[in-house]
């Protein structure tokens, strides 16, 4: 897209940039976890007692965090057998929250299989395009201290306005799905060289699916780009969860999944709360639902 300065500017061509602004949030980190469990069984009851009794006291800590949470969820399938999700203000704070499991016994009986590292993301094409079309007709130049200045204006008021949604706590629900995911940028197909108005045409169109479902699941999106192997993950909560089989097949169906998405591996766990956390080691279920405070 192009105009032209408007009267008392040059008359030049401008370009909209093809980046759409985002605005950020908490600094997320993923942690899958195989549980060693020949080396737990053989353990007295009271070793094992004094060993829940520590990392459930960590846990209920940071669960109840009030600047940034962490949940417990017990993994199902061959995946591994728990996943800690963690919610902070900065990668520093997350490095912390590491070390601190680090250091309780429980993990002398965890083996990390895997992790994902990225934060709470809102994409906001359609501010984007309001913005830029509004600077290009008035002839600012891209990238220039006056379009940066009303970029910048633009980002504050969208942080202001999604405080919530970039901040938010973990949801409660019993159930979580978390997936990584790319836009395709092959060969026949490449999501980045689309104009950026179309790529916010099948982005709106993709959001329309997810808003049908809202008093169902609960979803939260991080980007990854530079973070990860990937460059966005998915979490979305549920009490029941065929939601997400649902959810997402019906995406699945719309241009931007169709043509352009690719995921990686999904996994799909039970909350369990750190008053739980005996009751799992024991071989029970979790219930899933939200824990008291300690």
């Amino acid at each position: 897209m192009s105009s032209s300065r408007t009267v008392g500017r040059p008359a030049v061509s401008i370009e909209i940039p093809p980046v759409p602004l985002t605005i950020e949030g908490y600094s997320v980190l993923h942690q899958m976890m195989r549980f060693r469990w020949a080396a737990w069984r053989p353990l007295r009851a009271t070793v094992k007692n004094r060993i829940v009794h520590e990392a459930s006291s960590v846990l209920a800590k940071m669960e109840q965090n009030g600047s940034g949470q962490s949940g417990l969820y017990s993994l199902l399938g061959h995946k591994g057998d728990l996943m800690f999700v963690h919610f902070r203000e900065s990668f520093a704070e997350l490095k912390q929250v590491e070390l601190q499991l680090e250091h309780l016994k429980l993990s002398d009986y965890l083996e990390p299989t895997t992790s994902y590292l990225s934060v709470i993301e809102l994409g906001l094409y359609e501010s984007t395009l309001k913005t830029y079309n509004e600077l290009a007709e008035q002839g600012v130049e891209p990238h220039s201290e006056e379009w940066k200045r009303a970029v910048n204006d633009t980002l504050a008021r969208q942080r202001e306005a999604m405080r919530s949604r970039l901040f938010p706590q973990i949801p409660t629900n019993r159930y979580l799905c978390f997936y990584p995911m790319d836009r395709r940028r092959g060969e026949d197909q490449n999501w980045y060289r689309l104009p950026i108005e179309e790529r916010a045409r099948q982005m709106q169109e993709h959001g329309m699916v997810g808003r049908r479902y809202a008093g169902e699941v609960k979803q939260i999106i991080t980007g990854s780009i530079g973070f990860d192997d990937w460059e966005w993950g998915v979490d979305l909560f549920a009490d029941d969860p065929l939601v997400f089989k649902k959810l997402i097949y019906e995406m699945r169906f719309d241009e931007v999944s169709a043509v352009y998405a690719l995921f990686g591996h999904f996994y799909v766990g039970l909350r369990c709360s750190w008053c739980e956390l005996g009751k799992l080691l024991s071989g029970q279920a979790p219930n899933g639902g939200p824990a008291a405070k300690p």
